[in-house]
Order: C-alpha cells, then sequence, then structure tokens
C-alpha cells in the first residue's frame, strides 16, 4: 500500500481493514491528513497510540456524535475526551498488555504553560506474571483538550519492589526532577526478606526519558506499618526552606492511619530523614488509610486532601490549618466529590488550583453494576469560600466548549408537569411526576436553576429512561443533599448540600460518555457513571410528595 489509501474506500470498508497495518504505511503528512481537526484527544505521531488515532478519525469524520474517542473496549464501545482513559493498543503489536485501559491514580504536575498529568495505567488485561500500574502521561495546556503521551514509568519484574507501581509525585530541584513513587510487590518469594510496599525514585531531564535509581528505597521505619507505606508526596515547604515528603501509612501494632513526615534539605542527596505524624486519623474518624494526601496553601490556608476508601463516607476528603504543622480541623462537609470521584490531587497554575482524579468505573459495565478502581480522568476548579472551605466547579474552559444551543421540547410527561413559557413546574403529592426529552447525546452540558417549594421528597434529572427504570441525581432537603440512585433504587453516591425551600439552584450539569458530573451553584460537584446515558431519553422528576420548579433549562453541545 503507497501513499493515503484509495478515495474510493468508503469509512465502513475502511474500518475493517487492520488498523496497524494501515498505520505502518501511512506517512506522517498522510495522517495529519487523516486525522484533520477531528481529534479531540491527540495522540503523538509515533508507535503510541496510533491505532486509537486513527480509530478516532475514521469513526468521528461524519460528525454525528456517535464516537468521541479515547478507548475501545469490551462493554463500553467509548471512553471520553473530556474525561479521558487511554487509548487501546497503546504500544501496537499483540502484547496483551498493551490493551485498551483505564485511568488511575492522577498525579499531576504544571510548569510553563503545560500540564503534565501523570496516572497509573490500569490495563483491561494484566497477563499472569507481568507487572501492573506503569506510569502514563497526558499532557494539555488548557484541561479540555488532551495529548496522550504514552507510557513514562514501566513496571518492575517479579523480583522488583516496583511489580506493582503505586501513586507518587514530583518535584524539580535545579535541572533535575524528581518522580517518589511507591513500589508494591505481594509475591510471597520477594515479600520473604523485603516489605510489601516502599517509596522509589525515578529522575529525568526533560519529564520525557526517566531513569530509576535502584539505590534509592525508603520502607517503613520503626513504629509503622510496611505491608501499607505508600503514595509520597514531595514539595518544598515555603516556610522552612525543606523538602517534605508525606507517605500514607498506619502505625504499628495499632494500625491508626497517619500521614507519616520525613524531609531533606536536598533531594540530590536521598537522605529523607524521618520526624513522625503530620496527621493521625481520629478516633471519630477511624480511617484505614489516607491514600493520595496532597498539602498545599491557598490564601492564608493550608489543606490537606486525601482519599479514604473503606468506611461508610468513602471520597476524597479534606482537612484545613492555617499552619501547615496544624491544627488541622475537619470542615462541616469535608468531602470534594461524592465516591464515584477518588484519589484527587492537586496543582497550581500559580492562579487557580485544581482537584485531578477519577471516576470510577463500574462492573459489569451497567447501571446497577458496583464501583471498581480507576475509570476517566475528571478535573474540578477548587475554590475557596469565604470562611475558608474549599468549594468545586467546572474548569472554564470545559464549560466553555458548549457554545451550541438545542431546543428542549418535552416529549412526554407523568403525573402532574405544568409547562409555561419553557419552565416546568412538578407536583408529587399524588404519585411522581416525570417530564421526559429525547437523548441528549456523547457530549452535553445541560443546564437549569431548580427549586423546591417543601421540604418533602426529591427532585432532580434522571437518565436513561427505559423500561419505567432510571437513574437519578435528585436534591433531598429532609437529608440536605445531593443523591444518585441506580435503577434498583440503590444510594449510589451523595453530596452533603443545605436545601432551602423556595431559592432556586443553578444545575450544571457534564456529560461526555458514561461520565456525567453535576454541579451545584458552582460549589458542590457529583460524578456519577451512567452508562448508556447518551442514547437514552432523560428528563426532570419530583417524588414523596416534593413540589418543584424547574427554570432556564438549556441544552448545549460543543
Amino acid at each position: 500500500m503507497t501513499g493515503i489509501m484509495s478515495p474510493m474506500l468508503t469509512v465502513t470498508q475502511v474500518s475493517r481493514i487492520p488498523l496497524l497495518q494501515i498505520y505502518r504505511h501511512l506517512p506522517k503528512t498522510a495522517l495529519t491528513t487523516l486525522l484533520g481537526n477531528n481529534k479531540i484527544i491527540t495522540m503523538k505521531l509515533k508507535y503510541i497510540g496510533l491505532a486509537a488515532a486513527i480509530t478516532l478519525s475514521f469513526l468521528s469524520c461524519s460528525n454525528d456524535d456517535k464516537y468521541i474517542g479515547g478507548s475501545i473496549m469490551g462493554g463500553e464501545t467509548e471512553m471520553s475526551s473530556i474525561y479521558p482513559a487511554p487509548p487501546s493498543q497503546w504500544m501496537g503489536g499483540d502484547e496483551p498488555y498493551y490493551s485498551a485501559g483505564y485511568t488511575g491514580d492522577v498525579m499531576p504536575y504544571y510548569e510553563d504553560g503545560t500540564w503534565h498529568i501523570y496516572f497509573l495505567h490500569d490495563a483491561i488485561n494484566k497477563p499472569a506474571g507481568k507487572g501492573f500500574h506503569d506510569i502514563h502521561e497526558y499532557s494539555t495546556t488548557n484541561l479540555s483538550t488532551f495529548t496522550y503521551e504514552g507510557q513514562r514509568i514501566p513496571y518492575g519484574g517479579q523480583d522488583e519492589p516496583d511489580f506493582g507501581v503505586g501513586t507518587g509525585s514530583m518535584v524539580k530541584v535545579g535541572s533535575t526532577y524528581y518522580f517518589y513513587y511507591s513500589g508494591h510487590n505481594e509475591i510471597a518469594a520477594f515479600m520473604a526478606n523485603n516489605p510489601r510496599e516502599s517509596v522509589l525514585l525515578a529522575t529525568s531531564t526533560d519529564m520525557k526519558t526517566w531513569t530509576k535509581q535502584p539505590s534509592f528505597k525508603i520502607t517503613a521505619p520503626a513504629g509503622y506499618y510496611d505491608y501499607d507505606f505508600r503514595d509520597p508526596q514531595v514539595f518544598q515547604n515555603p516556610d522552612d526552606g525543606k523538602y517534605w515528603m508525606l507517605v500514607s501509612t498506619q502505625t504499628d501494632p495499632s494500625r491508626k492511619a497517619v500521614l507519616l513526615k520525613f524531609t531533606t534539605t536536598d533531594p540530590a542527596s536521598g537522605n529523607w530523614v524521618p520526624e513522625g505524624p503530620l496527621y493521625t486519623t481520629t478516633p471519630e474518624d477511624s480511617y484505614l488509610m489516607m491514600e493520595c494526601a496532597d498539602v498545599f496553601k491557598m490564601g492564608s490556608y493550608w489543606y490537606m486532601m486525601f482519599s479514604e476508601n473503606w468506611s461508610g463516607n468513602k471520597g476524597t476528603h479534606y482537612r484545613m490549618a492555617t499552619s501547615i504543622n496544624g491544627p488541622w480541623t475537619k470542615p462541616v462537609n469535608d468531602l470534594i466529590d461524592g465516591e464515584y470521584y477518588y484519589a484527587a490531587k492537586t496543582a497550581s497554575d500559580g492562579s487557580k488550583r485544581y482537584a485531578f482524579g477519577w471516576a470510577a468505573r463500574k462492573a459489569p459495565e451497567n447501571d446497577t453494576g458496583g464501583r471498581e478502581w480507576a475509570g476517566n480522568l475528571v478535573i474540578h476548579e477548587l475554590v475557596q469560600n469565604s470562611d475558608g472551605t474549599l468549594a468545586t466547579k467546572a474548569p472554564d474552559a470545559v464549560s466553555t466548549l458548549f457554545t451550541q444551543n438545542t431546543p428542549v421540547t418535552m416529549e412526554s410527561s407523568t403525573g402532574t408537569v405544568t409547562e409555561s413559557n419553557g419552565g416546568y413546574t412538578l407536583n408529587s403529592t399524588s404519585g411522581t411526576a416525570m417530564a421526559t426529552f429525547g437523548a441528549a447525546g456523547k457530549k452535553v452540558r445541560i443546564g437549569a436553576q431548580l427549586s423546591l417549594t417543601n421540604a418533602t421528597g426529591a427532585a432532580g434529572f434522571y437518565f436513561n429512561v427505559s423500561d419505567n427504570t432510571y437513574y437519578k441525581v435528585v436534591l433531598e432537603p429532609a437529608q440536605n443533599r445531593i443523591a444518585a440512585y441506580n435503577s434498583n433504587g440503590d444510594l449510589v453516591t451523595r453530596m452533603p448540600l443545605v436545601i432551602s425551600q423556595g431559592t432556586a439552584y443553578n444545575i450544571d450539569i457534564i456529560a461526555d460518555g458514561s461520565v456525567c458530573v453535576v454541579y451545584i451553584n458552582g460549589k458542590v460537584a457529583l460524578t456519577n457513571r451512567i452508562y448508556g446515558r447518551d442514547q437514552q431519553k432523560w428528563g426532570i422528576i419530583a417524588t414523596g410528595g416534593a413540589t418543584a420548579s424547574v427554570t432556564g433549562l438549556q441544552v448545549l453541545k460543543p
């Protein structure tokens, strides 16, 4: 095959040709022509990710919104581009590990106008005897379009401490970047003479080629549990000039979750001195682990963010203080998002600070599937309230992508629904009230103002309307929260929210593929995983005696 290909081939015919065969015969200029301006996630024109890039071009060239990009997987047919996941066959060839995957724990770093978003790659296929969770990278200059950069730090062998790679962080000293990450190996032969987890190091001068430093290894000091010792966060403390490393671990033998502090004056020395806990979980919280910790300063406050996955209050939490040394206080609402948003770490461009986490997938990949580790990258902007507590909103670059106003026409209604001048009143005193609209498509932003006139029942939005079942996200004034329920009526995720009668709440829903994030008043975020949402009808709903009004309903497309 020479040139691009015969112009007589249709998109359907092309899709039947092995993509790697096409890629190997395409010159770089041809690839640029082929991809054109349709790509949202861009791929480097090299042996990484080209199959996924070509697939994206073929399937999106009709602009019919049937495919957006990212991974092509079993169960779900796409991963979205606002909320990216790594592409399929990212290294080409037939190696099973190089299949599509998911975005795991994120480690963001900002420099010179570019966000380097490192993450743990969770491959769908993990062949026996092979390691897992190698570190990959997305890059972006605007937080709304991403370039997949491929693998950065590989996993090790069965006899190495990083057979499994865990979360870490990066700091630059002089011209050298120091990437501290977790090593995990629970193979019995390895654990006979080594702890399961340790802190390891790779260095680079360009953030592309990383060299592991096998002579560097930090393990749990006496009094701390070396089975759980991970997620180093490293930064330079502006107050004392030292470099700090915080490691998530447990006391031994009492198993109290702590963030253990180490310091050094020079990372190049490799000499990190343990200085005891910066924070210990309280009896009230009794967390098993405080994973993926992140300490940062905004304004006059210090914040400590961490994730917890074992209590009845799963999710990414935070504490706040006026000094990095504490005392750390727990806000009334200490969650950044619900339990479908996890392992968030932050980075700042010097003006704004963002939280980078992942939206969990489900297994099986359907409405009632269970929450699983890793999924899609989701980014929230962090905003300070007047009392210093944190709020979350959609990044401006994401919100402003949606400019095409789409007509909103009610297709059907159930119960007592009144429509007037584009607004809707729903009264559920005699039974559930619902107004239903047509499928919204893969990439959509839905906005409205929602108010409740009483403190009974719930009102909000529902998705995947099929055979009288649906996934709903509703305001519940009696519980002072926003909550999501699957088609079985099971509580899936929730966030505290004080709800006042007669107050209009600005609802901003940004969905791409199966990821659907609901923002309230630019203050509260609730991330959801709703498979098939784009193909099914959606609507507004009131239940349990609630009376609600919905005004200013808008559906926007990119």
